[in-house]
C-alpha cells in the first residue's frame, strides 16, 4: 500500500527523504545506541500523524492525486470500495480501467449502496420519486392506454408512431423524461443533478459535483427537478415566464443574462411555510420519500385530532403546544386549526381550496413534433426550456453556423432520434384559482395538466398528426404550494363553484372540462 501523509504537510523533499533512507541505514547497524532510539521515536511520530483524523491524501497511486475531495465521516471509504478501478497504480488509463462512474446510478446502486443501506436500495425502487409512473400512466391512460406501467423506463419506443398512443410515448421519452433518477436532469445550471442516491444526497451546480459529502437534501436539490410550473417551484413562488422572447424579461440588457433554470420566471408571494424557513424535507420526509409510506398531510400538523393519533417527525408537545423542530435547527410553535370554517368544510374540502394563494394554471400545452429543418418560424421560441433544443435552434437559425442535424435524445437511453418536439402554451395564468373534485370527491384546486396538443410534421412537411389532444378530463387536483390565510373571501369561492356545478348539471362531477 502507498504511505500516507498529512495533507497540511503536504509532499515531503527529496532531502528528507535521503535523510530518512540514510537514517535507516544507521538503525540497521546501530540500533540499541540512544541517539537512535530517539531517531526512532521521531520517525514514529512523524508517520503517526497520518492517523489524528485530519484529510489525508496518498503519494503513489491515489485517486486523491487528481481528485481533492472530502467525504463525509460516514463515507471514509476508499475511493475503490464505490467507484472501483485501481488504487495501486498511479497511471491514469489503468487506475481508471474497470471503474464506475456512478456507482449511485440505480443499475449500480445494488452493488454500491446496498451493501450499507439494503432496506432502503430496496424500499425506494417501488416509490413514485424512482418509477414515475403515477404521472406516467395518467398521460398515456389520457391518450387510450389500457395497460399499467410499473416504471416510466417501460415505454414503448417507436420510431414512425402510427396513433395517438405511439405519438405521446415519443413525446415521454424524448421531452418529458429528461428529468428522473436515470440521468443528470438538464444542463441548465441549477438543474442538473446526479443519479439514483446521488440526484439528492450530493450536492450538483453548473454540471458539476460541489462537494462529495452526502448529506440529506437541501431545497436547492429539490428544485434541480421540481422547477418550471410544476409543484415544488411555487414553494419559492416563481411562477415561469412564457416562451416566447416578447414576453419575457428583461427585454434589453448589455450583458449575459443568467437563466438557472432554463426560463426567466415571476417572483410571486413564497409559501408561508417557506417564509418561515422551513425546508422541503420538514414535510416530506425520508419514510415518505424513500420507503413509500405515509405522505405528510396538512391536518397531521394542524388538527388536534390527528395529532392525538400520532405525531409527525420531529413533532413534539409542550407545555406552549405542539412545536415541530426543523431541519435548520429551529424550533416552530404550530398553529392549531380553530375557525368554525374547519367544522363546516373539513370534511368535503380540501386545505389549499381554501388556502392556496395563487396556482398554476397553463392551459392549453401545444407539442409540434418538427422532423424538418426549416425552423424560421420559431426565431421568437428559440427558448423552450430544454437546454438541447435552445442550442439547435439558435445554432440552426443563424447564418454563421453548419445546422446541427434535426434529432433529439431519449431521455431513458440517450440515443438520438428523428426530430425535434417544440412547446408553446395558449395562456399562463395564476390569479384564478380553479376548482374541481379530487379522487375521493372533495372540492381541490385542480389545474390543466393534461390539456395537451400533440402534432406531427415530417421531413416531407407533411402533417402526420394534426391537434391530437387527450381523452380524459383535462382538470385534475393537485396541491398547490402556495400556502396562506384563507383570506375574507374563501367562502366565496367555494359557493361560486357549487353554483357553477349545480349549473351544469346536478349529476356531474364538476370536474372542468
Amino acid at each position: 500500500m502507498p504511505i500516507v501523509f498529512r495533507q497540511e504537510i503536504g509532499y515531503y523533499p527529496a532531502s528528507l527523504i535521503n535523510v530518512l533512507l540514510f537514517g535507516a541505514k544507521i538503525i540497521n547497524n546501530n540500533w540499541q545506541t540512544p541517539v537512535i532510539r530517539f531517531f526512532i521515536l521521531f520517525l514514529t511520530t512523524l508517520f503517526c500523524t497520518a492517523c489524528n483524523g485530519e484529510k489525508t491524501v496518498q503519494i503513489s497511486g491515489s485517486c486523491q492525486k487528481c481528485h481533492m475531495l472530502e467525504t463525509d465521516k460516514q463515507h471514509r471509504l476508499q475511493c475503490t470500495h464505490c467507484h472501483r478501478g485501481d488504487v495501486s497504480t498511479s497511471d491514469k488509463d489503468l487506475s481508471h480501467k474497470g471503474m464506475v462512474a456512478h456507482p449511485a446510478h440505480p443499475e449500480q446502486m445494488t452493488a454500491a449502496c446496498a451493501p450499507c443501506h439494503a432496506e432502503i436500495v430496496r424500499a425506494i425502487t417501488t416509490t413514485s420519486h424512482f418509477t414515475l409512473k403515477r404521472m406516467t400512466n395518467k398521460t398515456r391512460q389520457a391518450f387510450g392506454a389500457t395497460e399499467e406501467l410499473a416504471s416510466f423506463t417501460e415505454t414503448p419506443e417507436h420510431v414512425e408512431p402510427e396513433n395517438n398512443l405511439e405519438l405521446v410515448d415519443d413525446l415521454l421519452r424524448r421531452r418529458c423524461f429528461r428529468c428522473h433518477l436515470f440521468s443528470s436532469g438538464d444542463r441548465y445550471p441549477a438543474t442538473g443533478h446526479g443519479q439514483g442516491c446521488a440526484a439528492c444526497h450530493l450536492p450538483y451546480y453548473d454540471g458539476a459535483l460541489e462537494d462529495h459529502r452526502f448529506s440529506s437534501p437541501d431545497d436547492r436539490r429539490c428544485l434541480s427537478c421540481h422547477y418550471g410550473n410544476y409543484t415544488g417551484f411555487d414553494y419559492y413562488g416563481r411562477f415561469e415566464h412564457d416562451y416566447n422572447r416578447e414576453y419575457r424579461t428583461p427585454y434589453t440588457t448589455t450583458e449575459e443574462h443568467p437563466r438557472p433554470y432554463g426560463v426567466e420566471f415571476h417572483q410571486l408571494s413564497s409559501d408561508i411555510h417557506q417564509q418561515k424557513g422551513m425546508l422541503c424535507i420538514d414535510c416530506h420526509s425520508g419514510e415518505a420519500l424513500m420507503r413509500g409510506r405515509a405522505k405528510a398531510s396538512c391536518a397531521g400538523c394542524h388538527d388536534r385530532r390527528e395529532l392525538a393519533k400520532r405525531l409527525p417527525p420531529k413533532v413534539k408537545k409542550t407545555a406552549k403546544g405542539f412545536v415541530l423542530s426543523s431541519r435548520k435547527g429551529k424550533e416552530h410553535l404550530i398553529p392549531i386549526l380553530t375557525d368554525p370554517a374547519h367544522n363546516i368544510y373539513g370534511e368535503t374540502v380540501s386545505c389549499q381550496a381554501c388556502h392556496a394563494q395563487w396556482s398554476f394554471t397553463d392551459r392549453g400545452k401545444y407539442f409540434l413534433r418538427i422532423d424538418t429543418d426549416d425552423l424560421e418560424a420559431f426565431f421568437a421560441h428559440t427558448v423552450q426550456g430544454s437546454l438541447a433544443i435552445e442550442r439547435l435552434l439558435v445554432n440552426n437559425l443563424s447564418f454563421t453556423t453548419t445546422d446541427m442535424p434535426i434529432t433529439m435524445a431519449d431521455g431513458i437511453t440517450g440515443k438520438q432520434g428523428r426530430g425535434i418536439w417544440l412547446k408553446g402554451f395558449l395562456t399562463r395564468r395564476w390569479e384564478e384559482i380553479p376548482l374541481g373534485r379530487d379522487e375521493d370527491g372533495k372540492i381541490a384546486v385542480v389545474r390543466p395538466i393534461l390539456d395537451l396538443h400533440l402534432s406531427w410534421l415530417d421531413t416531407d412537411e407533411e402533417v402526420r398528426f394534426d391537434n391530437s389532444t387527450t381523452m380524459r378530463k383535462k382538470m385534475q387536483a393537485y396541491t398547490p404550494h402556495t400556502t396562506g390565510k384563507a383570506g375574507l373571501f374563501f367562502g366565496q369561492r367555494l359557493q361560486d363553484f357549487i353554483s357553477r356545478e349545480q349549473a351544469e348539471s346536478p349529476f356531474s362531477s364538476g370536474t372542468q372540462q
